[in-house]
């Protein structure tokens, strides 16, 4: 995870090429999403009282999961068949492995509780762990770093389109029943 963090290119191909490193990729991915869901459970016990941790982080990781999964399976369909070039040749799994360790920075999402300066983790979490996951796209696909940026941008667009949107949708009307 932390040569994940420190966007180290060769772990990538190295996890790619790892057929045992789906269950690491999970990991890193819970690792990350406990310690987000951890962070937003604090700053939610500290406005609105302890019976909110859980939620805070049962929702961190289902949340965390669920994209990582449903993402990188859009940003594989993207890839392989937008931005395919005539020597991609990744399969789901490579991508959903390099995906996975792509959620590493994330770690520090657990300070988002903080005053005055978690609210920055937001932010910095998600571009560092956008920057980490086009490179897990680059190495995986064999593609140009720009070649990547549209890639996983294309994906994420599309899943918040497809799967974020509808989901704040139901929220909202929930809230306001």
């Amino acid at each position: 995870m932390m040569r994940a963090a420190i966007l180290d290119a060769t772990l990538y191909d190295t996890v790619k090429n790892d057929t045992t490193a789906t269950i690491q990729a999970f990991k890193a991915v819970l690792v990350a999403s406990i310690a987000t869901g951890l962070g937003w459970g604090v700053s939610i016990v500290i406005e609105d009282g302890f019976a909110w941790l859980t939620w805070g982080l049962l929702l961190g990781i289902v949340l965390a999961i669920s994209t990582w999964v449903l993402w990188s399976f859009i940003t594989y369909i993207i890839g392989t068949r937008v931005f395919r070039k005539h020597d991609t040749a990744a399969t789901y799994r490579e991508l959903l492995r390099t995906t996975g360790f792509a959620n590493s920075p994330a770690t520090i999402g657990v300070f988002i509780f903080i005053p005055f300066v978690g609210w920055l983790m937001i932010p910095i979490t998600f571009i560092w762990t956008l920057v980490a996951g086009v490179i897990a796209v680059r190495q995986t696909l064999a593609f140009s770093t720009w070649r990547a940026v549209g890639t996983y941008l294309v994906g994420w667009i599309i899943y918040v389109l497809v799967i974020v949107t509808p989901a704040l949708v139901l929220f909202t009307i929930g809230k306001l029943a």
